[in-house]
Formats: structure tokens, C-alpha cells, sequence
């Protein structure tokens, strides 16, 4: 059984037990459950339910396995020639990384 999500503006095809890394937002303390009402497509036993746009009643829940992970380091080195003008900045984005749990069609 797998299903295609739709958060924050992406598509992620997932199935149960599968981890996710999504955008960071601000989760109540504690936090230990997401769920995922905006499903697209959902397939279990070869059946296949396609939404317009949504699938109606179908979730997925996940469970939050960390709050505040860390992507990979990406450096922006911008210099201009011979005008002695050199900036290196660094960014690291942040993500909830997920757990999917249970797909409800």
C-alpha cells in the first residue's frame, strides 16, 4: 500500500514505514504525531483511487522521529576579479524528519 502526498507545495509518494524529511514548522511541544490530509493517490492491493484533486477520507499519519534535523552544509563563495571582493556564506536548512506510520483510504 502506498499513497502520494501533497506538503507544502511537494509531492512525496510514500509507504508505511518510510521516513520523510519536510519542511520545518512550528509543532506544539511535545509533539508526536503529523497527519497528512492532503492525499493525491492512494493504491492498496492493486486498487487505485486517483483524487480531483483529493482523495476524500484518505490520511496518512506519521509519527515525528526528530523535530529539528539538520540538511547538509552548502557554501555561496561570490568574488568579483581583481577587485579584492570575496564573500563566503554558509546555510543549513532545517527539516522534521517522519516517520509514516499508517495510510487510512
Amino acid at each position: 500500500m502506498y499513497a502520494v502526498i501533497e506538503d507544502s507545495g511537494q509531492q512525496f509518494r510514500v509507504n508505511e514505514g518510510d521516513i520523510l524529511s519536510i519542511d520545518l514548522r512550528d509543532l506544539a511541544d511535545g509533539t508526536k504525531k503529523i497527519e497528512f490530509d492532503r492525499v493525491l493517490l492512494v493504491s492498496a492491493d492493486g486498487n487505485v483511487k486517483v483524487g480531483t484533486p483529493l482523495v476524500k477520507g484518505a490520511k496518512v499519519v506519521g509519527e515525528v522521529i526528530d523535530p529539528l534535523a539538520k540538511g547538509p552544509k552548502v557554501y555561496i563563495y561570490h568574488w568579483r576579479r581583481r577587485k579584492n571582493s570575496r564573500t563566503k556564506k554558509g546555510h543549513r536548512q532545517k527539516y522534521i524528519q517522519v516517520r509514516i506510520t499508517e495510510i487510512v483510504a
